[in-house]
């Protein structure tokens, strides 16, 4: 388990009470001490540019330096401090809360919560309850509770629409996934009588020539996908001599009808309720961007002049 970065205050400054330390190698030493697995210590963050375990270490180390208990000394370079070393003396536990006693911390969180009322209205983001999590953490926390808020609303609202508008809103779905080139009439709802037991189809080439049959059903939560209704698919496919096909639905699919699909002579791709809506935030299919955060952090480069 990948331990918060308030845990990683007291063996940070461990290292730091060693002299000077690079944070790249305090990152292994304590990658090492604490015994993670190669799939912990490789875990991304959702940016997907930085590993979870080095994110938390370099925050433990960043408030260390706000309550004065490290310095650096050159670039990713840093050592302990006086006070730091009589914090690990007291054999105490050092968290925010042991940081909270130093001026320099409180200082920092005068500091941050100015900035606070500056740059966002006077909304106080240190009135957040205390967690264990880093603050970009608790950031992309609360991104993915309103995400998955917006996806159950999404889904509701499937649900609730008509069957020719849920079928258009697949084709639309795949169009801005990029099936299909640039061609006006890539894809289209089919929804007649005498489809054959589809419901759309994609042209993947701006010819039509390679064609993907698309079958959605718009089923309540709890009304599954079974494995009968995938072979009658996997029927209605073969009539048009389609190699290809998506079986999209606002439910789920069973057990047993993941199995087929699977077994299959051909390759037949299954989206439940929880998949389309994530893919319908991903390419903005029924939402749309309502603002742009972007998390800033300090480029060493620039800094390393320093003017000299």
């Amino acid at each position: 388990m990948i331990p918060d970065f308030q845990t990683l205050m007291r063996p940070v400054l461990e290292c730091a009470s060693q002299g000077e330390v690079y944070i790249g190698n305090v990152v292994e030493d304590l990658a090492q001490k604490f015994g993670l697995t190669s799939e912990e210590r490789n875990e991304l963050l959702p940016s997907g540019k930085q590993d979870r375990f080095s994110n938390r270490v370099n925050w433990a180390k960043s408030y260390l330096k706000q309550a004065g208990m490290v310095v650096p000394t050159k670039r990713g370079y840093f050592t302990i401090t006086s006070q730091g070393q009589a914090a690990l003396n007291s054999g105490k536990e050092i968290n925010n809360n042991y940081l909270k006693q130093f001026a320099e911390f409180q200082e920092f969180q005068s500091r941050t919560k100015e900035y606070e009322e500056i740059l966002i209205g006077g909304s106080n983001i240190s009135s957040i309850p205390e967690t264990n999590a880093t603050p970009d953490e608790v950031l992309r926390e609360a991104h993915k509770k309103i995400n998955a808020t917006l996806s159950a609303d999404l889904l509701d609202r499937l649900r609730s629409a008509s069957p020719a508008f849920f079928e258009h809103v697949i084709v639309s779905l795949l169009l801005a996934m990029g099936y299909g080139g640039t061609s006006e009439q890539a894809g289209r709802a089919l929804g007649r009588s005498g489809d054959d037991g589809v419901d759309g189809v994609i042209d993947q080439d701006p010819l039509g020539v390679d064609q993907i049959y698309v079958q959605a059903k718009r089923y309540a939560e709890g009304n599954n996908i079974s494995s009968g209704a995938l072979r009658e698919f996997f029927g209605a496919l073969s009539l048009k001599k389609a190699q290809k096909g998506i079986f999209v639905t606002t439910s789920a699919f069973t057990t047993s009808a993941i199995e087929t699909a699977k077994g299959l002579g051909m390759r037949i791709v299954l989206i439940d309720g929880v998949e389309l809506t994530r893919l319908m935030l991903r390419y903005n299919i029924g939402c749309r961007n309502e603002d742009t955060l972007y998390l800033k952090k300090v480029d060493e480069d620039f800094f390393e002049w320093g003017g000299d």
